[in-house]
């Protein structure tokens, strides 16, 4: 078989044919084969052996090199091959409609008319819009994918290194300067503007070769450091346009890790947790502090490299003040609460796990240190609380038992039993106040718009393409 598009090269043999007035009995004689034969070769419905294609070639009297061109041989053929492209696709196959033949008697206004209507149906398909089952599965996918990678993930690493090594940043906290001159050897002007979209965290003009962010003297202004990075990310890891949702929500991971990639680079990050364990003293108060990024972010890292790097299983939580789970990894066999689709997102986590108890703390400058019993095993926890505009959460970062010796606070006398999901864990009301306020009780849920309405679609979800374009038509001059 050749090494060619049997679409393109059908093409090249029926315009060569055509030109020169041969029939396909014609032709198919000079070659030695039946005319239906040849009929399938040009409609690119069989891949012909290579000495058919020379004997083609000596038969019309057109170079080889013309007949394996990756160009179709006229305007017409490009639009007969993108047609024959579309219906041959899975989105067209779907429909269960017949295919059309682009044959002598359709014009070529008719075929771009039906091509046109391709081109729109493939556009609508490729919205990455998602209702929030669908969503909720794609993140389940992802969060299997990673596990199945020990949550680390060596390409964006590698992408991590070669973009500090323009800097020559290797430990510490990463600067504002230095990630500005990083965006420069990427041909990226990183600014600061007041207006951003509503719905965007920060926009990228790729004509003009800018980063758009938000003012540099916002609170926590470190997070600009990770917007600008993973701006940056899109470039380097070679994304294009999400043309689904579970795509989208890969790229979100891989911007997220290559940032954290870049803020706590791989070898000072492992020589500093190998350090840690050496001396029994691994902490994420340490390694936040280390690279001067938040705790999420440091917990978030760790999760990337204890199991990798050290042989560490682990989980990692970020848990609202309600209790609901917000972000979840785990290779360690924590029993994580799931819905029926797999999703762990909005679960509530049992009211023992150190991940709620931490919430009761009156001090919390400091992590909270627990054993939990639970039907899959005892696992240790450390435990951090904070606070956002709207809500609390903690961040959790956990190993099963015999892996707490590695760890600071391991030492803690505090232990809680878990049972669920066995509901009377915690789940279900002790009987007295059951019987006390079962029909006296009348509260008023606060339900979250999202769990109602789909995902917004566009081109990329949840953000407005007319005010994207608007900000950028603004800035342009």
């Amino acid at each position: 078989m050749v090494d060619a598009d049997p679409l393109l090269l059908g093409q090249a043999v029926r315009h060569a044919r055509t030109t020169r007035g041969l029939t396909l009995d014609q032709l198919a004689a000079r070659v030695e084969v039946s005319a239906s034969q040849l009929s399938l070769i040009e409609t690119g419905r069989r891949e012909p052996k290579i000495g058919l294609v020379r004997a083609l070639s000596d038969a019309l009297d057109v170079p080889l090199a013309t007949l394996l061109a990756a160009e179709p041989p006229s305007e017409r053929a490009a639009l007969e091959i993108e047609l024959a492209q579309a219906q041959r696709g899975s989105l067209y196959r779907s429909l269960g409609l017949p295919d059309v033949k682009a044959n002598k008697g359709m014009s070529t206004p008719v075929l771009q008319t039906i091509l046109g209507l391709h081109r729109e149906l493939a556009r609508r398909h490729s919205e990455a819009s998602a209702t929030p089952e669908e969503a909720r599965r794609a993140n389940t996918e992802l969060r299997l994918w990673m596990r199945g990678r020990d949550s680390h993930l060596p390409y964006v690493e590698e992408a991590a290194a070669d973009l500090l090594g323009t800097v020559g940043h290797t430990s510490g906290a990463l600067s504002h300067s230095s990630v500005s001159r990083m965006a420069r050897s990427l041909g990226l002007e990183i600014m600061h503007v007041s207006d951003l979209p509503h719905s965007a965290r920060s926009v990228i003009d790729l004509a003009n070769g800018r980063i758009y962010l938000p003012p540099a003297s916002i609170p926590g202004g470190h997070g600009l450091r990770a917007l600008a990075l993973q701006a940056m990310a899109h470039r380097l890891l070679g994304h294009e346009r999400p043309s689904t949702y579970a795509e989208f929500l890969k790229q979100r991971l891989e911007i997220n890790y290559f940032s954290s990639a870049c803020l706590m680079p791989l070898r000072a990050a492992v020589e500093s947790l190998q350090k840690a364990k050496a001396q029994r003293d691994l902490s994420v108060e340490d390694f936040r502090d280390g690279f001067g990024v938040t705790h999420e972010a440091a917990a978030m890292r760790m999760s990337n490299l204890l199991t990798s790097h050290l042989g560490i299983r682990m989980h990692f939580l970020r848990v609202t003040g309600d209790g609901a789970i917000a972000k979840a990894a785990e290779n360690d066999g924590l029993p994580l609460p799931t819905d029926v689709t797999g999703a762990v997102e909005g679960q509530l986590v049992c009211r023992h796990w150190a991940a709620r108890t931490a919430f009761a703390r009156t001090n919390r400058t400091t992590e909270h240190y627990q054993y939990d019993d639970t039907p899959a095993g005892t696992f240790w926890s450390a435990s951090q609380t904070g606070t956002t505009e709207h809500d609390e959460f903690s961040i959790t970062v956990g190993v099963p038992f015999a892996d707490a010796k590695w760890f600071r606070g391991r030492d803690t006398e505090r232990r809680e039993t878990s049972t669920c999901p066995d509901e009377s864990c915690c789940r279900r009301p002790p009987a007295g106040l059951t019987a006390r306020w079962r029909d006296a009780a009348w509260p008023s849920a606060r339900l979250h718009a999202h769990v109602l309405a789909p995902l917004p679609s566009g081109t990329f979800p949840g953000v407005e393409d007319t005010e994207v374009y608007e900000f950028l038509d603004r800035h342009a001059g």
